[in-house]
């Protein structure tokens, strides 16, 4: 069987608050026993991804960076985040992102050290950042954001700006390059519901701490699992189940 495997970070494979991927690295080396390819699909940057990418031993496989507004193998163009830039200095809204902090001010608010930090400033396609004003002022600014072809999505932290792109269609270009058999996506936050339901099989790591993810198609018939841990031991068990339900042992074998 070839499976492919697309994770979000933050909340996911990652812990939230700690960034400690310890409970997940068996799993990430059983995979890897299996040869099945791991995508890491984040609002984080490319410099950003590449750092993880070579920690977590997946340097040799793609990656979706910026909640899907391009791949890691496609281009470090700068010239659609000064767009946004410019667009969110015409509307004057209380919405505070990276390019309005200092590196010290992204390492408060993420936990990162300072060298990730500036890593997270250097973007090329979108801008995550916290929204400062009520909840009336919030539907306004994502009315004028839609009518600049702006959009906006929820993260686990962050209200993350783009001029669009995904990650499920970033998905669908690495499915079309892959050709798996099977794919499953794992994420914790409402940014990655398109993933999840794009996914043969998704799995919803538990994250207390974040705005949840309501019910998906699905879920009544077993092909999306919320696990009970959270972060990186959430992300080993989800796995570990659908590996269990699909057959699959080291050497990557199944029940077909």
């Amino acid at each position: 069987m070839r499976l492919l495997v697309f994770t979000d970070l933050d909340g996911t494979l990652l812990d939230h608050g700690s960034y400690d991927t310890g409970p997940a690295m068996p799993m990430l080396d059983r995979l890897a026993r299996l040869g099945v390819p791991v995508i890491l699909a984040s609002s984080k940057t490319a410099a950003e991804i590449a750092g993880w990418q070579e920690r977590l031993g997946l340097s040799h496989w793609p990656a979706i960076v910026e909640n899907g507004a391009a791949l890691l193998d496609g281009g470090t163009d700068d010239s659609a985040y000064r767009r946004l830039r410019a667009a969110l200095a015409g509307l004057a809204a209380p919405f505070r992102g990276f390019g309005d902090m200092t590196d010290a001010e992204v390492a408060a608010c993420t936990g990162l050290s300072p060298a990730d930090a500036a890593r997270a400033r250097r973007r090329s396609h979108s801008e995550p950042g916290l929204w400062q004003g009520d909840a009336a002022g919030l539907d306004r600014f994502l009315a004028d954001l839609a009518a600049l072809g702006i959009t906006a999505r929820r993260g686990g932290r962050f209200l993350t700006l783009s001029f669009g792109g995904t990650k499920a269609a970033r998905m669908a270009e690495l499915v079309a390059r892959f050709a798996p058999d099977t794919t499953i996506a794992l994420g914790d936050a409402p940014n990655d519901i398109e993933m999840l339901t794009a996914a043969d099989r998704a799995i919803i790591v538990r994250n207390d701490g974040g705005p949840g993810i309501p019910p998906l198609p699905g879920e009544d018939q077993g092909r999306v699992l919320r696990t009970r841990a959270e972060g990186p031991s959430g992300w080993a068990e989800g796995l570990a189940a659908a590996l269990a339900d699909l057959g699959m042992t080291e050497k990557g074998d199944s029940r077909g």
